[in-house]
């Protein structure tokens, strides 16, 4: 399924539930809030979100503890479940996701390879994260990271 077509899927699916959405995105670079702006009526459901490409956006706007980044790195499967969470605790919505990993080309000198994402979703009661492994190039990455995001939606709706 394309972009499009899930982003247009989420938008449908969460007019119906009457729930809002918040997005944390760091590798994506905006891609999911792009996406869903894109379908027509979006501004129904999707309240905004945070480009948090620094490990000080993280901090600041999101409140991932800067014990989390210095222990796990911005690249990790807490950052991710805290910057869900503080998405959806900052725009005020009913769901949070985030998105964060290494795109590419290079790595961050852990030594974690290029294409390890985690994505994450948080309604407050729930929240859950799961570690992606992609391949591609770094456009091919970003791109297959907002889908993930926007099927974990699907799936959690």
């Amino acid at each position: 399924m394309t972009t499009e077509e899930l982003s247009y899927l989420v938008v449908s699916k969460l007019k119906r539930e009457e729930l809002t959405l918040a997005t944390a995105e760091s590798c994506t670079g905006g891609l999911i809030g792009k996406s869903l702006t894109d379908i027509a009526g979006a501004s129904s459901i999707y309240l905004g979100g945070v480009i948090s490409y620094t490990n000080g956006v993280k901090h600041r706007l999101l409140g991932v503890e800067q014990s989390t980044l210095d222990a796990c790195t911005a690249v990790s499967r807490e950052t991710a479940k805290e910057m869900a969470r503080g998405a959806r605790e900052v725009v005020k919505s009913n769901i949070g996701v985030s998105v964060t990993g290494l795109a590419g080309p290079d790595g961050d000198g852990t030594g974690r390879p290029v294409g390890l994402v985690y994505i994450a979703i948080d309604n407050g009661g729930f929240s859950f994260c799961k570690e992606l492994h992609l391949e591609g190039d770094r456009a091919s990455i970003r791109e297959q990271a907002a889908q993930a995001v926007l099927q974990m939606i699907l799936d959690f709706v």
